[in-house]
């Protein structure tokens, strides 16, 4: 498991012998984590999207018969947390894809999709991007989607888009206003997509960009769900609330760096904070894991949210700390610490509803 918390097991964690994490690992460990600062100066590389096709991590949880890994939670939240702690830019590309997969597979079965792109999805030839949470801001600020003949039409301005450019196509959600239902739907990138530069100071690797969609047509054959709008909050309020593999991704790398540090003082924080880490995970793991068995999305939320709440304010915490240990009138570009802090910031801000805020900032004023 994630060396940060090797000596402190919690249920459900899986061993790093298996084969698929292995892999995982190793590439990891040799291009991923070496080169992280230089992605985040200059991009997620195109020929990183092979690489995560290569190893199976653009369909490792499809259908056994598309070449998918027939992993479990705890196995996929591990692929997460390996993949965030070595370099939180191409975690931020892929995570936009990779559990989009299933759900296509789940709507392929039940012929719900046919359109030409799925099976690429479901064999791992092609990368998606996620055009989704500005569902969040209707109806001030959204995705229209009218109906029309065989389909629907999709058109709005999507406030960021991960991994633009290395995409072939889009998950897309936008709302028909007429009946408040959420259309989401895979899109190929075509020109009647815009893209505008966002000047990121966090991820800022990542090829997130502002992407208009001008009027394009979306056949039936490609729609994966359409439900109303109350439904999908209710499962996006659950799903942001919850602390995330990611968020303990990059508490390992801090929690290690503090560790090799030769002040001792460091060394004392990375100490202090690693067993309160290991508690909040396995608490945040247990709970999400309860939510699944019962088929519950919404089971235990409040104190779902207190946990994620806890790890943002733990992960400013040791993320300063390592500032504060490395500086002396500034930090330099090629300083993992400024990485590392900026990284702990975007994981705050991802993700955001009003209510996830208002909790965070409830906190801070206590």
């Amino acid at each position: 498991m994630t060396a940060a918390f090797a000596d402190h097991r919690t249920e459900g964690d899986v061993d790093d012998d298996h084969p698929f994490i292995g892999r995982v690992q190793r590439y990891a460990d040799t291009v991923l984590a070496p080169s992280a600062l230089h992605t985040d100066r200059h991009g997620v590389p195109a020929d990183r999207v092979a690489d995560l096709s290569d190893l199976g991590l653009l369909n490792h949880l499809a259908p056994s018969a598309f070449g998918g890994a027939a992993i479990g939670r705890a196995t996929d939240r591990r692929i997460h947390e390996i993949l965030s702690e070595a370099c939180l830019n191409t975690w931020l590309v892929w995570t936009q894809h990779a559990p989009v997969v299933a759900r296509v597979a789940k709507a392929a079965a039940s012929d719900r999709i046919t359109g030409p792109l799925v099976m690429e999805i479901l064999s791992g030839r092609l990368l998606l991007g996620a055009a989704l949470s500005d569902v969040r801001g209707y109806p001030d600020r959204h995705v229209s989607a009218r109906p029309t003949s065989g389909g629907w039409i999709l058109s709005g301005t999507v406030s960021w888009v991960s991994g633009w450019g290395l995409s072939s196509a889009l998950l897309v959600s936008g709302v028909h206003a007429q009946t408040e239902r959420v259309v989401t739907a895979i899109v190929p990138v075509s020109g009647r997509m815009t893209a505008s530069p966002l000047d990121l100071h966090a991820a800022h690797g990542s090829r997130t960009e502002r992407v208009r969609i001008d009027d394009v047509f979306v056949p039936d054959d490609s729609v994966l769900d359409v439900e109303p709008l109350a439904d999908w909050n209710v499962v996006d309020r659950a799903s942001a609330s919850d602390a995330r593999a990611h968020h303990f991704g990059v508490a390992a790398a801090i929690l290690r760096e503090l560790s090799d540090e030769s002040n001792p003082r460091a060394v004392d924080v990375a100490a202090v904070w690693r067993p309160r880490l290991t508690r909040l995970r396995a608490a945040a793991y247990r709970l999400s894991d309860e939510a699944a068995s019962r088929g519950d999305i919404a089971y235990r939320v409040a104190e779902r949210l207190a946990t994620r709440v806890a790890v943002g304010e733990a992960l400013a915490t040791i993320s300063r700390a390592l500032v504060i240990t490395r500086a002396g009138r500034g930090l330099a570009a090629d300083d993992t610490a400024q990485l590392h802090a900026r990284n702990a910031l975007f994981v705050l801000v991802q993700g955001q509803r009003s209510d996830i805020r208002d909790a965070q900032l409830a906190q801070l004023a206590r």
